[in-house]
């Protein structure tokens, strides 16, 4: 793998720029929507990965000339072709979310028997 693939893959793989590519194929959102629905994010952090977002062209950053300025973030056409591979793994996780389970109660039980 490339530097320039994993450094791809690193940036998307972020788990709020999954949450916000996912919120902004939708439709566009503003800043302060995003904010409010990504929990657990700092407004410093999601200013960070909006930014490095629409720097990779996932991104386009649209700004209204009212006061206070309104801003909107809007998935970009190659934003959408990655939403649906996400889409993609989604459904696989929630397939496959039992299974899972399971197996880590299994994986768990055979840890503390070893014990």
């Amino acid at each position: 793998m490339t530097a320039a693939t994993r450094e791809i893959l690193d940036r998307i793989a972020g788990k709020w720029a999954i949450q916000i590519i996912l919120i902004t194929a939708r439709r566009p959102v503003r800043f302060t929507e995003l904010e409010r629905t990504i929990e657990g994010v700092s407004r410093r952090m999601l200013t960070l990965t909006l930014r490095n977002l629409e720097r990779d062209g996932l991104l386009e950053r649209t700004v209204y000339p009212t006061v206070p300025p309104k801003v909107e973030y809007q998935a970009t056409p190659m934003a959408l072709e990655l939403y649906e591979a996400m889409l993609t793994l989604t459904n696989w996780s929630r397939k496959h979310s039992a299974c899972v389970a399971t197996s880590r109660r299994r994986y768990d039980a055979r840890q503390e028997a070893a014990v």
